[in-house]
């Protein structure tokens, strides 16, 4: 755990704690490379934009993450905080100095199997920034598992499928295609992927939990897993084996990892 480059230290990842105020990526390293880094470099430095009217640097974020990697070619979840840990809880109006924190943690072993997801009313604070705000997010997640579901699937008040806690959802129509919920979401950078590999043959529009039954499967994408199929949302279920499940995957991991 890194911050700038030198190992943080507890004053300075209290702060992170304890303002929780700051944004960051996640991204999955395999040899060397993060397949869509330079989408999560775009992210970082559009994010940091918004949430502190400031610069990023990307080659300098480049440097850390190769340097608390040192060299070593293992498969790692590698992810990128920024924040001030001299902003204060009270003054967060202040002019701020971004600083970039580095971690790594051991990645989860591939593919990981379905998920079970309740769905709940519920909007992340600007969705299409992916900062450490996460309590909500999380508390959701919370009641899905405390219910015997794996994790939470959002929804506007009307019943309109917006996203997961920390994964995007895609559905498969009973023709085979492949359809992302047309809403305010943060887009995640598989599911960017995954729609650049297919092109046209990917629709966005809106979705309901009413209209559910009428899909032949569903999917959850991040970072850090891929792609992995969804089981079930409330009371509808889904098949997880689907000939087109199998062919994203095949064609996300297909993709070759951008050097770090």
């Amino acid at each position: 755990m890194e911050l700038n480059g030198v190992p943080v230290t507890v004053d300075q990842i209290g702060a992170l704690g304890l303002v929780g105020y700051g944004h960051f990526t996640s991204m999955r390293v395999e040899g060397g490379g993060v397949r869509g880094l330079q989408l999560h470099l775009d992210r970082l430095i559009r994010d940091c934009r918004t949430v502190f009217e400031a610069d990023l640097d990307s080659g300098l974020v480049r440097d850390l993450v190769r340097q608390i990697l040192c060299g070593k070619d293992e498969t790692v979840i590698v992810r990128v905080t920024v924040f001030d840990p001299n902003l204060e809880l009270g003054k967060p109006g202040a002019d701020a100095q971004p600083h970039v924190l580095v971690t790594k943690r051991r990645a989860p072993v591939t593919p990981l199997g379905p998920l079970s997801l309740q769905s709940a009313v519920y909007s992340r604070d600007l969705p299409r920034v992916k900062h450490v705000g996460l309590f909500g997010a999380l508390h959701q997640r919370r009641n899905a598992q405390r219910n015997g579901f794996d994790d939470v699937l959002f929804t506007t008040a009307d019943g309109t499928v917006t996203e997961i806690a920390t994964s995007n959802i895609g559905f498969i129509s009973a023709d085979g295609q492949l359809i992302w919920p047309q809403a305010d979401v943060l887009p995640g950078t598989t599911m960017r992927l995954i729609s650049q590999t297919r092109d046209e043959e990917v629709l966005s529009q809106a979705i309901t939990l009413a209209q559910l039954p009428q899909f032949a499967a569903a999917v959850a994408t991040n970072a850090a897993v891929g792609l992995r199929p969804v089981s079930r949302i409330d009371d509808t279920q889904w098949p997880v084996e689907h000939e087109l499940i199998d062919i994203l995957r095949k064609e996300y991991e297909s993709i070759p990892p951008q050097p770090i």
